[in-house]
């Protein structure tokens, strides 16, 4: 079992514990969100189960999130980030990816990835950059995945 650890900041706290993440919070997120819309719930689920996650939370409720997939060796692939609109504004993203990249869990690991539409900005401050070799990347993407006819429960979102 993982040792979760809790980060504390302007009252705010960033914690590694899953047993604090509301899935629904996260789940409704998503599912509005350009990268997973429509997303299910039990597969929001399933890849917190699978995930190195990372809660936001700000008097007593989750305020943001991310998680991090990972062997905690070789690779991090960043994904699902982001801060709730009504608390834009405050560092939080940014304190969020220095919680992330700096985790002792995290440290000495080949390479990070994350993919972005639109905040470039924020994790070139960390040092990420456009892949140096994107020829040597290759990627299986299936973006209507969620509104799939094999998913009936996609189409009722």
């Amino acid at each position: 079992m993982e040792q979760s650890s809790e980060i504390r900041r302007d009252g705010f706290v960033i914690s590694t514990d899953k047993q604090r993440l509301d899935i629904e919070l996260v789940h409704g997120f998503l599912t509005q969100s350009y990268w997973a819309k429509g997303i299910p719930r039990e597969v929001v689920a399933r890849s917190i189960e699978n995930s190195f996650c990372f809660g936001v939370y700000g008097d007593g409720q989750q305020v943001g999130f991310a998680r991090v997939i990972t062997d905690c060796a070789t690779y991090a692939y960043i994904a699902d980030v982001f801060v709730l609109d009504s608390h834009r504004g405050r560092g939080l993203g940014k304190w969020l990816m220095e919680c992330i990249t700096e985790h002792p869990r995290l440290q000495r690991l080949r390479r990070w990835t994350l993919a972005t539409r639109d905040a470039h900005g924020l994790y070139g401050q960390f040092g990420f950059t456009a892949l140096k070799r994107p020829e040597n990347f290759m990627e299986l993407h299936d973006p209507e995945v969620y509104q799939s006819d094999d998913n009936p429960k996609a189409k009722s979102s």
